[in-house]
């Protein structure tokens, strides 16, 4: 999972590659059950990079984004959004479920 340390390195992402922005915070419960499974989900999906995003941190970018619930999980495909996942209590066979989905686009 990348941790952008900035504005400017997370703008980066959207860009260029297959990217999966993971927007969640530390004071949430939903987030912090889909955590741990995290590194599985990534490493199922090779072909995608997860960008870990802390909502509280990237408030504007959330906001600018419609990610008003979290956890969230946005993918970018070179600049273009090919799915979202938002405001859900996910497991993780839903989000490898929906990730899946937007992979093979």
């Amino acid at each position: 999972m990348i941790i952008p340390k900035g504005v400017e390195e997370l703008a980066s992402y959207v860009e260029n590659g297959n990217n999966v922005f993971c927007f969640m915070a530390d004071w949430c419960g939903d987030c912090r059950f889909i955590k741990p499974y995290l590194p599985e989900i990534e490493a199922d999906f090779p072909d995608l990079q997860f960008i870990a995003v802390d909502r509280d941190e990237y408030l504007d970018i959330a906001k600018m984004w419609d990610i008003y619930g979290i956890p969230s999980f946005v993918v970018i495909k070179n600049g273009e959004e090919s799915g979202r996942l938002v405001n859900k209590k996910e497991n993780k066979e839903e989000i490898e479920t929906f990730l899946a989905h937007v992979d093979n686009k």
